[in-house]
């Protein structure tokens, strides 16, 4: 098959549907190197790009200009539309198919959060999305979810035929996420200037992940606790975070803002991690929990959306919109030490179920489905 595929979330820092795209690309490539890959990144090319810094930084700056991000967006639909190559397959892996014209078309839906909590994202994003997204995912041949739970979505809001929606659980990377030896940790841990025990927070911070519920539930904790557990802060800022940045400070020395970080790194801090706490008001999958579970790190999870699908019995669930709950639960995991090691047993064996080959395979039979090369 010759398969375009959209690369543009390889130009972010890799979160989310960035990682989701690196990481079925890399299987496609090494488990049906048969197939012609072509990446669009405002222009078609076979080499495969990710960004750095300097385009992160550039992203960043556009990105605070409304007109600019909305030409962007724009320029990079008008632009998809300009080739004369003759593609069998157009994979879209992040919600709103481009202009690419291809004989079929499969897009990842990941979540329906900008329909449900409009109010968690940017106002241009929800715009866009409300101007495009229903009209462009109509085209498509097979749309994929993250999880049974967004499936279910799909059907209600896009009144497609269940045949036509696909359910695929994303991955862990196990080559990265896995436990580490000790002499390794305390490298990584001199090198962040990581406390000796620490509850760890990772998330992209947008109000949808529920960062301020973390926190006043932190500052529930008895004084005790949070002398001996300081809290950590992994992930790139968001939007409209205020607030959070209001609570940040109020809890002052306890907690240590790690921002973006590489993917090793990230895995070391898990494994270093005394406790792992996921509190988000809805994920359409919530690869973080999985990623902390592979690391032999506890969980204390949202019981929201798509999580307990993910997380199965291998996690502790609070209810994110009661503070109360989120700090109990933090406490319960961290003061029972049965309880921890049971959670961390469950959620190693847990998170080898999933894992990105898995994914890439599945994925790569429903475009040989589409394709109608399957009997």
């Amino acid at each position: 098959m010759r398969i375009a595929i959209d690369t543009i979330p390889l130009l972010s820092p890799l979160t989310g549907v960035g990682q989701y795209t690196s990481q079925l690309i890399r299987y496609f490539n090494l488990l049906s190197p048969e197939n012609d890959y072509i990446y669009y990144y405002g222009y078609f090319t076979k080499r495969l790009l990710h960004g750095n810094k300097q385009t992160w930084e550039l992203k960043n700056v556009l990105w605070k200009i409304p007109i600019a991000k909305y030409g962007i967006r724009r320029v990079k639909d008008i632009f998809s539309g300009f080739h004369f190559k003759d593609f069998d397959l157009y994979f879209e892996p992040n919600f709103i198919p481009l202009n690419i014209r291809a004989k079929k078309l499969v897009t990842t839906v990941h979540d329906f959060s900008v329909k449900l909590f409009p109010e968690t994202h940017p106002k241009d994003r929800v715009e866009y999305f409300s101007r495009y997204f229903l009209t462009n995912i109509i085209r498509s041949d097979r749309v994929l979810t993250d999880s049974a739970y967004v499936r279910d979505e799909a059907k209600s809001f896009l009144h497609l035929p269940d045949e036509m929606i696909t359910p695929i659980h994303l991955g862990v990377e196990h080559e990265v996420f896995q436990i580490y030896d000790q002499e390794s940790l305390e490298l990584s841990r001199r090198e962040l200037k990581l406390p000796d025990r620490f509850i760890l927070f990772v998330g992209t911070r947008e109000p949808r992940k529920n960062l301020d519920g973390l926190l006043r539930a932190y500052l529930a904790l008895p004084r005790h606790v949070r002398d001996e557990f300081k809290l950590v802060l992994v992930g790139p800022q968001g939007w409209e975070n205020d607030v959070d940045e209001r609570m940040v400070h109020e809890v002052g020395k306890s907690i240590v803002n790690l921002g973006y970080i590489e993917t090793q790194q990230l895995a070391y801090v898990y494994n270093l991690a005394s406790l792992f706490v996921f509190p988000s008001l809805y994920e359409g999958f919530g690869l973080p929990p999985l990623e902390a579970m592979a690391c032999g790190c506890p969980v204390v999870v949202s019981k929201e959306a798509s999580l307990p699908e993910v997380c199965g019995d291998a996690a502790y669930y609070v209810d994110p919109k009661d503070v109360d709950s989120i700090a109990e639960g933090m406490s319960r995991v961290l003061g029972d030490e049965t309880l921890r090691k049971s959670l961390i047993a469950r959620g190693v064996e847990r998170a080898k179920l999933f894992s990105w080959e898995k994914t890439a395979r599945k994925t790569l039979d429903v475009f040989e489905e589409v394709m109608g090369m399957k009997g």
